[in-house]
Order: C-alpha cells, then sequence, then structure tokens
C-alpha cells in the first residue's frame, strides 16, 4: 500500500461561517480553493481546528460536501468523524466514505474514562461504518484526556483500515514510538506545529496542523528544505512559525478568530468568527493581529 498520498503538508482546516455564525458553503469552498492552490497535500476536515465538537452532525456533514465538491479528486482529504456517540460517529464515517474521502479520523471517546477494550471497540465500530476507507487514530490527549498508549496502537493495527495516528500529544518521542510499532504502512503524522521539523525528523510521514492554513508557504518550505536534506536552512523558519504562533495565541480572542482574521488581511478570505463557547476576536486584539500578519507576509518574503 502507497502512503504517498498522505505524506506532506495537510492543513487542518477552519470552520467557515457567515456573519450571522450560521456554516457558510460558499466560504468554505472559498477556503478549500485557497488551500489547495497554494499547493498543501491534503485537508484535514472537521478536526479541532475545524471546532468539530460545537458543531451539529448536519453541519459537518454539510462543511465536507462542500470540501470534496470543491477539492475532491485534487488533494488528499481526511475527514474527521468522532462525536461523543458511537452511532453519530458512524453516521459520519459512512457519510464521508459515501463522498469519497481519503481515510476518516477520529478522536477517542471524551469525558467519560473509558478502558482501552472500549476505546477500540469505539473506533472499530467507526471504522466498521466505512469498511473501504483508511482510519487514522487522532491522538490528543492534552484535549481529550485520553491518550494513545502502545497496547492500545497494537491492538487497532489489528484493523486493516487503521493505516496510522495524527500524533498531537507534545511529547516529540510518541511520534518515534507510534513509528516503531506501527511497522511498514503505517503513517504518523506530526501534530504540534511548533515541532513541525523535530517530528519529520524522528519518522513523522507527514503533518496536519491548526495553523498551516495561516502560513501555508512557510511549513511548504520547511517541508521541501527537509525533503531536500537541508535541516539547517529550516531551521530558522521553524524559529519564526514558532514565534508568529506565540503571537497569535496571545490574544484574547480564541487563536482561530485570529487565524480568520489573518486571513482576511493577507488573503481577502472572510471565513467569519468562530462558534461559541471559543472566544470572538475583540476590539483590543486588532493591533496585535495586523501585526502578526504583517510578520507572516515579511517571513514568508524572506524564506519563500
Amino acid at each position: 500500500m502507497s502512503l504517498e498520498k498522505y505524506c506532506g503538508v495537510i492543513p487542518a482546516f477552519y470552520a467557515c461561517y457567515e456573519d450571522d455564525g450560521k456554516v457558510s458553503v460558499a466560504r468554505t469552498k472559498a477556503l478549500a480553493r485557497h488551500l489547495v492552490g497554494k499547493g498543501v497535500k491534503g485537508l484535514y476536515v472537521c478536526g479541532s481546528s475545524g471546532e468539530c465538537i460545537y458543531l451539529e452532525k448536519e453541519e459537518r456533514m454539510a462543511i465536507l460536501e462542500a470540501v470534496m465538491e470543491t477539492v475532491g479528486g485534487m488533494c488528499t482529504v481526511i475527514a474527521h468523524v468522532a462525536c461523543n456517540n458511537t452511532e453519530e460517529s458512524r453516521q459520519l464515517a459512512a457519510h464521508a466514505e459515501s463522498l469519497g474521502v481519503d481515510a476518516i479520523a477520529s478522536i477517542p471517546p471524551i469525558y467519560f474514562r473509558l478502558p482501552e477494550y472500549a476505546i477500540a471497540k469505539y473506533w472499530n465500530d467507526i471504522s466498521a461504518a466505512a469498511p473501504n476507507t483508511d482510519f487514522v487514530i487522532y491522538n490528543i490527549p492534552q484535549l481529550a484526556g485520553v491518550a494513545l498508549t502502545p497496547s492500545l496502537f497494537k491492538e487497532m493495527r489489528k484493523n486493516p483500515r487503521v493505516i496510522g495516528v495524527k500524533n498531537s500529544s507534545m511529547p516529540a518521542q510518541d511520534i518515534q514510538t507510534f513509528v516503531r510499532l506501527g511497522g511498514e504502512n503505517c503513517v504518523v503524522f506530526n501534530g504540534p506545529d511548533e515541532q513541525f521539523i523535530s517530528g519529520r525528523a524522528i519518522g513523522a510521514l507527514g503533518g496536519i496542523g491548526g495553523t498551516y492554513g495561516a502560513m501555508p508557504e512557510l511549513f511548504l518550505k520547511m517541508d521541501e528544505l527537509f525533503r531536500a536534506g537541508r535541516v539547517t536552512d529550516a531551521q530558522p523558519i521553524q524559529h519564526e512559525v514558532n514565534d508568529i504562533i506565540a503571537e497569535m495565541c496571545a490574544c484574547k480572542g480564541n487563536m482561530y478568530a485570529v487565524i480568520k482574521k489573518i486571513l482576511e488581511i493577507n488573503e481577502g478570505l472572510k471565513l467569519g468568527s468562530v462558534r461559541a463557547p471559543l472566544y470572538p476576536l475583540q476590539p483590543e486584539d486588532l493591533p496585535k493581529v495586523e501585526k502578526t500578519a504583517e510578520r507572516i507576509r515579511a517571513a514568508i518574503k524572506k524564506f519563500c
């Protein structure tokens, strides 16, 4: 099995809203066209950056339909389908497969601390609803409250549709652990954007990240340099990216509200705000956002 379609820069797609807060199909399509036009490998739809836990099932279906109508067949599409109950997750998985996505993905069930055999059943039940589609485990314990353990990963690898892990845990060595346990025909994605280069260096074949969409050129350049064996040349870009991310997290409004405003300033994209209870951009944030948008433009000019 070739994993090439998963190797590279895959932005985590943002939820796009009309000014009244309703999901916007038109703005979703515009963002999909924009990102694919930048040359990214694929899109990760309705994950954390897509505000998935605050969206209705039907809204998530509409977003994925809009993405597939616009860029399906032009790039790799991974649809995150987890809900906090198995049945709706299965419905989203079956819907994603019907649209022809490349893979589905899922966090573990949140809130209740379930035993590993219950988590494995949850994931396998979701996978069974999309039996012809690759399955990616989404490991983000700092938010989900549940970590993917080596024993759980080995159990899940018994399912032939499970082809890898989107690893967003903070310890970089977790990537190496899953690479070694996964063996051949397994892909591990780097999750934390601040360690894109280090994650790749210890075995991640690609990256899925929530800030890629604000500055895809910088991540694409790091990917290009890494593939060419020029890690030292990529390091200054990583340092600049990390400083930019810190600035985006320093506003009162949620980081994704900041990113959407940056995309409006730098790219002319209007994507709306964020879904409550995520906190919207505040007037006092605007000078910081404009400064960060300018810094992104300058970094692209310098490095790309």
